[in-house]
This record gives C-alpha cells, sequence and structure tokens, in this order.
C-alpha cells in the first residue's frame, strides 16, 4: 500500500509503490478513486484517475489492484450505456444525476440468467477462441468465447440458464464462464489478417459511389463546428451494413452526448424494425467528465468492437470525436512534466493515433470465423484547420478521407463532404465487389463523375470572374450536369426517406446523370441553346429521383431514359 505524496488536477503521485506495474489499476484515497499508473520513477508511481479528485489530501492510502485496466465481455453489452470505463450509466444515475465518486458497477447484469446452448461437446479439443456456444442477445446470437488464454479438451459442458458469473464448461483444467476480461489496451489475437475488399456499404451516395470505405478500414471524418460529424456518423450508425455498433462520445458537449444518449434508444433498426439500440453500445465520455476516463474511453470501445468480431460479426466503431482524446493525452503529457511536441501535443501522438486505428481489419478469428471491425473517427480541429496535428497525424494512418467543408454546410448542403478534398485508398479493392454485386460500370461511372464534377467547379471560378451569361452553350450545359451531381445525387437528407440508398440504386442514378449529359451533347450538335436544353421535360425528372422509392427506381429511370430520345 501506497501514500499520496503529491495532487495535480487527475495526476496524482504517490510513494511506497515498488511493487507496481505500468497500467495497474490502482484505488487512490480514502474513498478509492479509480486510477491507472501511467509511469514509475522508483517507488513512486505517477496516477491518472478517472474520477474528480477535488477533496483528497496527501497521506490518504493508495491499493494497488495488480492487474490492468480491463473490459469485461460478455452477455448483456448490447444496448448497454457505459461511461469512459465500462461502469453502466443507468446503474450509476440510481446514486443521482451526477456519477458519485468511488462507486464501482459492474458492466453486465450479475442477476439476468442466460439460456446457454453448447455447440461443442465432451471430449472434444478446442484451440483458443473457439466457440462453445451462444446465447441470444435480442436478436443477435451471441457466441459464447474461450477466452484467448484457456484451450485444451472439454471436460464437462453444460446447457441451461445461466448468470454471466456461473461457470458453464471446463476446458484444459480452467472453469470457463459465459463473461471474461481483457486488458483494453492490448489487441485481442487473431489467426490471419485479410484483404479489405468489401465496401461497408453506407446508404449516402458520396461516401459508398465516390468515396468508398472497405469492411475492417478506417476513416477520419475531419470538419469545424456545425459541419455534421456527429450527425454523418449516426446515419453511418444506423444505415451501414455493420452487424454491430460500437458508439464512442469521447469528451463531446454535454448536451449534444444527451441528445445521442436520449435519441438513439427511440431508432429503428432499417434492418430489422426493432429498436437500433439492441444491436448497439453506447459509452459516454463527455468533455466535463475527468480526462483520463476520456482518454481509456477510446480503448474501452475498441476493445468491445473486437470481441463482437471475434464472433464473426462486421463490427462499425465511431469515435466522436478524437481530437478530444489528443487533448485529454496533451494535458495528461503536461502534468507529467514530458517535452511537448507541435500545439503543446506528446510528442507520442502521431504512435498513439497509429496504436488504435492499427486494431481496425478485417480478420479470420481464432474461431475460424471471419469478423471485421471498421474505425470512423471524428476530427474536431480549431477553427477547421485541416493542418493542426490530429488531422495531419490521423491522415498518415486511415486510408479514407471524408472532408467536411464549412462553406458547403452554410449552403445547407449535407452531407457537407468536399467531393474536391475527400479521397478512398479503397477505391480499387472495393471495385471488383462492386462489378460483381451492382454494376460492371462502377468503375467507369465514378470516375466519370468524378473528373466532371472536377471540370465544373473549374467552370465555377470562371463563373465568379465573368458572370454565366458570358460562357458559350456547351460549358453552360456542363454547369447544368455539375448542378445535377451535385444537388441531384450527392446531395442527401439524413432526416428524409432519401437518407439510405442502396447500391442499385445509386449507379442507376448515375447512368441516368450520364445518359442526359450523352443526350444534351447531341441536342447541341442539333443546334439547340443551353436555354432549350435546361427547359427538356427530363430535367425536372432528375430532379426528383432520388424521392423515387428504390422499388419503384428502374421503372422511373427507364421513363427517365426514353423521354431522352430524339
Amino acid at each position: 500500500m501506497g501514500k499520496i505524496e503529491k495532487i495535480s488536477g487527475p495526476m496524482v503521485v504517490a510513494s511506497g509503490m515498488g511493487g507496481s506495474r505500468m497500467y495497474n489499476v490502482v484505488k487512490v484515497g480514502e474513498l478509492g478513486l479509480l486510477g491507472e499508473v501511467i509511469l514509475l520513477q522508483g517507488d513512486r508511481a505517477f496516477i491518472q484517475v478517472y474520477e474528480d479528485t477535488s477533496g483528497i489530501r496527501p497521506g490518504e492510502p493508495v491499493v494497488d489492484t495488480g492487474r490492468p485496466l480491463v473490459v469485461e465481455l460478455g452477455p448483456g453489452l448490447l444496448a448497454s450505456m457505459y461511461d469512459g470505463i465500462e461502469r453502466p450509466l443507468e446503474v450509476l444515475q440510481q446514486k443521482g444525476d451526477f456519477i458519485v465518486r468511488g462507486i464501482e458497477a459492474p458492466a453486465l447484469d450479475r442477476k439476468k440468467k442466460w439460456s446457454f446452448k453448447p455447440a461443442v461437446k465432451e471430449g472434444d479439443t478446442l484451440p483458443p477462441g473457439a466457440i462453445i456456444g451462444t446465447v441470444q442477445e435480442f436478436s443477435t446470437e451471441h457466441r459464447i468465447l474461450l477466452p484467448p488464454d484457456v484451450s485444451g479438451e472439454v471436460e464437462s459442458i453444460k446447457a441451461g440458464s445461466f448468470t454471466v458469473d456461473d461457470t458453464v464448461a471446463r476446458v484444459g483444467g480452467r472453469d470457463v464462464r459465459l463473461a471474461h476480461y481483457w486488458p483494453v489496451r492490448i489487441p485481442r489475437p487473431t489467426l490471419k489478417r485479410e484483404e479489405p475488399t468489401v465496401p461497408l456499404v453506407t446508404g449516402m451516395r458520396i461516401l459508398d459511389t465516390m468515396f468508398p470505405l472497405a469492411k475492417g478500414g478506417t476513416a477520419a471524418i475531419p470538419g469545424g463546428f456545425g459541419t455534421g460529424k456527429t450527425v454523418t456518423q449516426q446515419s453511418l450508425a444506423k444505415f451501414s451494413d455493420a452487424d454491430i455498433v460500437v458508439y464512442i462520445g469521447c469528451g463531446e458537449r454535454g448536451n449534444e452526448m444527451a441528445d445521442v444518449l436520449y435519441e438513439f434508444p427511440k431508432l429503428e433498426d432499417p434492418r430489422t424494425g426493432n429498436p437500433l439500440m439492441q444491436r448497439t453500445v453506447l459509452i459516454a465520455n463527455t468533455s466535463n467528465m475527468p480526462v483520463a476516463a476520456r482518454e481509456a474511453s477510446i480503448y474501452i470501445g475498441a476493445t468491445i468492437g473486437e470481441y463482437y468480431r471475434d464472433m464473426g460479426y462486421h463490427v462499425a466503431l465511431m469515435a466522436d470525436s478524437t481530437s478530444r482524446w489528443a487533448e485529454a493525452l496533451r494535458e495528461i503529457s503536461s502534468r507529467l512534466g514530458e517535452i511537448p511536441g507541435e500545439e503543446g501535443y506528446p510528442a507520442y501522438l502521431a504512435s498513439k493515433i497509429s496504436q488504435f486505428y492499427e486494431r481496425a481489419g478485417r480478420v479470420k478469428t481464432l474461431s475460424g470465423k471471419e469478423g471485421s471491425l471498421t474505425m470512423i473517427g471524428a476530427v474536431s480541429p480549431p477553427g477547421g484547420d485541416f493542418s493542426e496535428p490530429v488531422t495531419q497525424n490521423t491522415l498518415k494512418v486511415v486510408k479514407v478521407f471524408w472532408a467536411l467543408d464549412k462553406s458547403l454546410a452554410q449552403r445547407r448542403h449535407f452531407p457537407a463532404i468536399s467531393w474536391t478534398s475527400s479521397y478512398s485508398l479503397y477505391t480499387r479493392d472495393v471495385a471488383e465487389w462492386w462489378s460483381a454485386n451492382v454494376s460492371r460500370r462502377y468503375e467507369q461511372l465514378r470516375s466519370w463523375a468524378s473528373e466532371f464534377l472536377q471540370i465544373e467547379q473549374e467552370l465555377q471560378e470562371i463563373v465568379q470572374l465573368v458572370g454565366p451569361e458570358a460562357l458559350p452553350d456547351r460549358e453552360k450545359v456542363m454547369l447544368l450536369v455539375g448542378r445535377m451531381l451535385r444537388e441531384d445525387f450527392l446531395q442527401q437528407n439524413a432526416f428524409s426517406d432519401d437518407a439510405s440508398c442502396p447500391p442499385e440504386k445509386q449507379l442507376r442514378m448515375l447512368e441516368v446523370i450520364r445518359a442526359f449529359y450523352d443526350f444534351s451533347q447531341k441536342l447541341l450538335e442539333a443546334g439547340r441553346t443551353a436555354a432549350e436544353i435546361r427547359q427538356h421535360q427530363s430535367v425536372q425528372r432528375i430532379a426528383r429521383m432520388k424521392e423515387v422509392p428504390p422499388e419503384r427506381f428502374e421503372r422511373e429511370a427507364e421513363e427517365i431514359e426514353r423521354m431522352m430520345v430524339m
């Protein structure tokens, strides 16, 4: 047992801690505040405390638990809301509207019983991470995994109703429960990493068609205040074809996070019709909560995501926002007296960001199944300056960059993702999937739209100098087609029936716009003016085609194409 020597905000220095190890969890002071050892100097330990340190004094005891920060993994995670160190908010709220310091609450319900069905039998020899049985968690089959450090012969296994603490099997001389623990800072092991060749279908046209993200991939959404980072991530959580969603509110404003906690339970899952929360885990650490817990929340979410990935599911993790996490690193680093790097961030900021995103991937799990963990991190650069360290270091790691543009948001163009600044390095990886499952024209149509938007932007710059009437008819028609791509294809209302667009409809819409461009060129050759082309009946039909339900869209597309016959 050690004693508090010094207190500096969330940082506590304790003496008499010679037997401690790095990243061990300790209990600080008479209140037993949870903390983590982050630096050792002789018998002195520097501890980041996950709770408010007000009122604790030098001389109070510090007790080392002897284990690192772990996350409890088992049935009951789905539909749960946790704070930054996996304490359920529902349990904490029973003590009042504010979190009581020093309170301990198990992550999983100890009283609830789950119906366990074995998937193996006595005498079987199992590798680490094998699936030994299942329980039903809402509409998700929760596969009970052997911990990665347990293997051997199944000595006993039984079916029935059990709590997460009950022993359901004995394997290799070890008792196996429905739940187990895993250190949050150590990635869970896998057999093999696979190439990311299957897209995460989001239902958002600018993402799926123009800047696709692969399952198991990494993406960043940087943008200034009010550009739509949170709404974009919520749309991804609701409409993407991920099996499980882990949403981390990391250092966001309390009112914004309160909206998420209030709205998510009400959202309907478009895949099942059930509440979206039934396949979601929420982790909330708002900006007024201790920064140490904010730093830990990212790792808690990643470990939960890896756990469901190991069951063979496709998991999407949303971190909103990694900038607030980096600010927590900066504050802790300054209290340790470390030499600051650029803009005061620690010199190891880049490696910390890399370590986080490297936990994403499409893998072959220890059980032999295929699963993926896709990571999507929002970045909040001060003043929308993408040259600041967090954005730049994130760009070095992630392969998809969805840049939010404040000028687009001010024009009410949502999602406000810039088609000139954004990019995806997965385009070629997922092209084969698009060709095999949607259309062989995917690469051709995407390239045409991308090049056309570049040309249209150049023409817009000329228009600002000389005015639109100074352009010849051919360029005027190109501006018209460019506007179709921007407003009728890329623009998408997250709160309407057009919030999610299936891949087949996305490419069909591009085919129709491309057909109109070819048709307009024929009209120009026949002597028609740009003004006459703008009045063609197909223009209004194209403007309304995104409102047409997917089941009726093919008929609508054919009707528009029939109009474009000379």
